[in-house]
Parts: C-alpha cells; structure tokens; sequence
C-alpha cells in the first residue's frame, strides 16, 4: 500500500492576500513533492574508446602537420632557407 502525502490541517495553511500570494511572515506547509525511484542509476560508459583513440589521434596527427607546413613557410618567406 502507498502512504498518501499528508494532507496539512486547516487551521495550519497559510491566508492568500488577493493577488494569490503568502503574507509575509507565512510559509506554505511541508509536503513531499518528489519521490526517488527504486531504480539504480545506469553505470558510467568508457568515454575513450577505440573510435574515439582513433579520431583524436588522427585530429593530433592533423594539427601537428599544419603546425610544421606553417613554420615551414614562414621559414621560406623570411629567407632562412637561402
């Protein structure tokens, strides 16, 4: 069986002004609101697996050859190769 929430006392709950609001000073009664699941949370996947070794080796890979052409270059325009 299921408990209910408790349902608060009406001698308890707080007065509503016109807009809808609390006064000051009054606060709503305590009441669940959320439940946790029975449920476990799923474990962790491998965040680096194969594919992704791969993909950022080959991105490192990448990034290194743009580096030695672009060096290279500025080598050649400043005429240290002469």
């Amino acid at each position: 069986m299921t408990a209910l929430p408790p349902d608060p006392d009406p001698v308890d709950t707080p007065s509503e002004e016109r807009a809808g609001g609390v006064p000051p000073g009054e606060t709503p009664p305590d009441s669940a609101q959320t439940q946790a699941t029975s449920n476990p949370d799923p474990t962790a996947g491998r965040n680096l697996n194969p594919r992704n070794a791969l993909g950022v080796t080959a991105l490192a890979v990448f990034i290194a050859l743009f580096a030695v052409v672009a060096i290279v270059l500025v080598l050649q325009l400043t005429g240290a190769f002469s």
